[in-house]
């Protein structure tokens, strides 16, 4: 494995208090796993962060009494560690740490109501909800991120590489995904990014279906859709291939769908509106009479979180930088004949994009 580059975290609270004093917050509390690891590079299941002017506290409780401060330090941040007991909750170490008077923005999407309620009863501040707070900051990927990103896309490719004959055997979809999840894991992901789908026959025109005992046959089309994670970054990718000759409606839709994804990822540059890149793959299919079998978004950002923004999508309002990570991810799915879906995770790059996954978009599975 190449060695990762490092991802540099140290800057990231500069630019969140440059944004609350954008919004005329006097603090922020963040809440979100993800937001808070990149803000501080803190890994653990557990934790809140409030972030003042010129202060950062990191919340969490005692089974990170050590790690907590390691993992900051490495990070570059300056920390201070307050832990949450039965006496001490969040709230009350807020209470301690705030003026009168203060305005503190909470992550509205990920904040109960009963949790606001808390809240609200022992801060006498001002609460205001905000949305996308640190999400507007993770759009752009430094090198570390894309580093990470793409070294999970290669365990990706590369189990994928190794497993893919066990098709012609017929296994069960659950055994197969079972085989690629161990592969990923051997080849060093943490973890594999979500539920691997693997959908054969009637199964692959089910966008999200979940692997079954269904022996893969003779004749299925066979959507395989999977991620690894290396160092709390995602890989997503989706091969589509056929058990056997390929052909008839089933080699229309695959060479449909295989076009669809390559002007997709032609259009992808910066500048141009993600819900363009919706919109290209879209016509594509729809002008072969196809359109109502489309029946997703064409992608989405890829990072800490395996689904996170920008969306690709009709009612996208992004505009694609240097630096973002998106999927693009058209698909047909006719319940029928089956479904087909290809997907690569791309990066934004000064004058276009680089593919960061690379396994072959043949149906063929390797004899």
């Amino acid at each position: 494995m190449t060695e990762l580059v490092p991802v540099l975290v140290a800057d990231r609270l500069v630019k969140l208090r440059a944004r609350l004093d954008q919004d005329s917050l006097d603090a922020a509390l963040i809440t979100t796993l993800t937001n808070v690891r990149y803000l501080t590079g803190f890994t653990g299941s557990f934790a809140a962060l409030l972030v003042t002017s010129d202060e950062a506290f990191l919340l969490t409780d005692g089974r990170y009494r050590e790690q907590a401060p390691l993992q900051t330090q490495a990070a570059g941040i300056e920390c201070q560690l307050a832990l949450v007991t039965a006496t001490a909750s969040i709230a009350s170490l807020l209470q301690e740490r705030l003026g009168d008077g203060w305005s503190v923005g909470f992550e509205a999407g990920n904040i109960t109501w009963e949790q606001h309620r808390g809240l609200a009863e022992v801060l006498p501040q001002k609460l205001l909800p905000t949305t996308n707070l640190v999400e507007d900051l993770r759009l752009v990927k430094d090198d570390g991120e894309v580093c990470r990103i793409e070294q999970a896309c290669a365990i990706a490719d590369e189990a994928l590489g190794e497993v893919v004959a066990l098709m012609n055997e017929s296994p069960s979809e659950q055994r197969f995904g079972l085989e690629l999840d161990t592969a990923m894991r051997r080849l060093g992901a943490a973890e594999r990014s979500f539920e691997t789908i693997v959908a054969s026959g009637p199964n692959s025109a089910l966008p999200h279906a979940r692997p079954s005992q269904r022996a893969i046959g003779s004749g299925d089309l066979v959507v395989v859709d999977f991620g690894a994670l290396l160092d709390g970054y995602h890989s997503d990718m989706t091969r589509t291939f056929s058990i056997g000759r390929i052909a008839g409606e089933r080699r229309e839709l695959f060479d449909l769908v295989a076009t669809a994804q390559a002007a997709g990822c032609e259009a992808v540059a910066p500048g141009v509106a993600a819900s363009h890149i919706d919109e290209v793959c879209r016509t594509v299919i729809a002008d072969a009479g196809y359109g109502d079998a489309f029946m997703h978004g064409t992608g989405h950002g890829v990072g800490l979180d395996i689904h996170e923004a920008p969306a690709v999508s009709r009612t996208s309002k992004s505009i694609l930088e240097p630096g973002y990570v998106i999927t693009v991810e058209p698909g047909v799915y006719l319940p029928d004949v089956g479904g087909v879906r290809i997907e690569d995770t791309v990066v934004v790059t000064g004058d276009g994009y680089r593919a960061l996954t690379n396994y072959s978009k043949s149906p063929k599975p390797v004899q």
